[in-house]
């Protein structure tokens, strides 16, 4: 049976780990052609260092059922953006859903250091990875979603509005990219609806992603055993659960009620009916205000 994004296309910008690859993946699922893009290839790693691949995930949409299209990808390079925007167009004719995110900060910012003791070129780099690529990425992408009505732009995040708004995330950097995130998405909202497309914010909650399980030394299989040193890791998720927001909302005849919004996989799950790929249904972020940022011990009762 074809799957409801049978005959769409994705653009998943950033999609070699983490919440990309699950997006993208998810994407798969519902059937779209999804190109996924990032600098880590099987031939060259990018400075993260790390085995995960653009090729690997192409390879993970298809096999979910989808077609998975790998380009590398520097989305500082408007050239190389503007390459991508146009093979896709070339292959295509169409783009139906863009997802932003592309990061790439992880190992350059330095936890609760302020601005003046932070390294500013780790600092500035930060911030042209986290929000410059997202700008370069929708200038270049947005003309060919916009050719048909529908069109669904995610940009991915860490934090609700609500939560960033009266929270500070980790140093004035990480702070300030992930807040511009959420605020390109309230931008590209008002110039996006009455064009006939729709833009959100979306953050996963605690993610079990790749590096996370790893700096934690478990594997998504015997992700539980990190619980006795970090027991608020409990209501953490997959990838796919995110991914699986997208999908949900990439298929909904009524996508355009959430545009300019900020949403959660949390929030969207019991909305849309989907969870996680071990049913439950975690939602990070009450989780975090009513129970880990009060000093409540851990229990994830009632929370996934």
């Amino acid at each position: 049976m074809p799957g409801p994004l049978e005959g769409k296309v994705a653009l998943v910008a950033g999609a070699t780990r983490g919440a990309g690859r699950g997006i993208a993946v998810e994407l798969g699922a519902a059937g779209a052609t999804v190109y996924v893009t990032g600098r880590t290839t099987r031939a060259r790693r990018s400075e993260y260092d790390r085995p995960e691949t653009i090729e690997d995930t192409a390879d993970l949409v298809t096999a979910a059922g989808g077609r998975g299209i790998a380009v590398p990808t520097d989305h500082l390079d408007p050239s190389a953006v503007r390459a991508l925007v146009d093979r896709i167009d070339d292959d295509q004719g169409r783009l139906d859903i863009l997802v932003n995110d592309i990061w790439g900060g992880e190992h350059l910012f330095a936890w609760d250091t302020p601005v003046w003791e932070h390294d500013l070129d780790k600092g500035l780099r930060l911030l042209r990875l986290a929000v410059e690529t997202h700008a370069i990425t929708s200038h270049h992408a947005l003309p060919l979603l916009l050719r048909r009505p529908g069109g669904l732009v995610v940009e991915v995040t860490d934090g609700t509005a609500e939560y960033n708004r009266d929270t500070y995330r980790v140093s004035f950097f990480y702070d300030l990219a992930k807040s511009s995130v959420l605020r390109m998405a309230f931008a590209l909202g008002h110039e996006l609806g009455p064009r006939g497309a729709t833009a959100v914010a979306l953050t996963p909650g605690w993610l079990r992603s790749e590096i996370m399980l790893d700096q934690f030394g478990v594997r998504e299989e015997n992700w539980r055993d990190a619980l006795d040193r970090v027991p608020h890791f409990a209501i953490s998720e997959t990838p796919r659960y995110v991914g699986r927001a997208v999908a949900a909302l990439a298929t909904d005849p009524q996508l355009a009620r959430w545009n300019g919004q900020s949403l959660s996989s949390g929030r969207l799950a019991p909305v849309y009916g989907f969870t996680d790929l071990d049913g439950s249904r975690p939602d990070a972020w009450r989780y975090l205000v009513e129970v880990q940022d009060v000093g409540k011990a851990a229990d994830v009762t009632g929370y996934r």
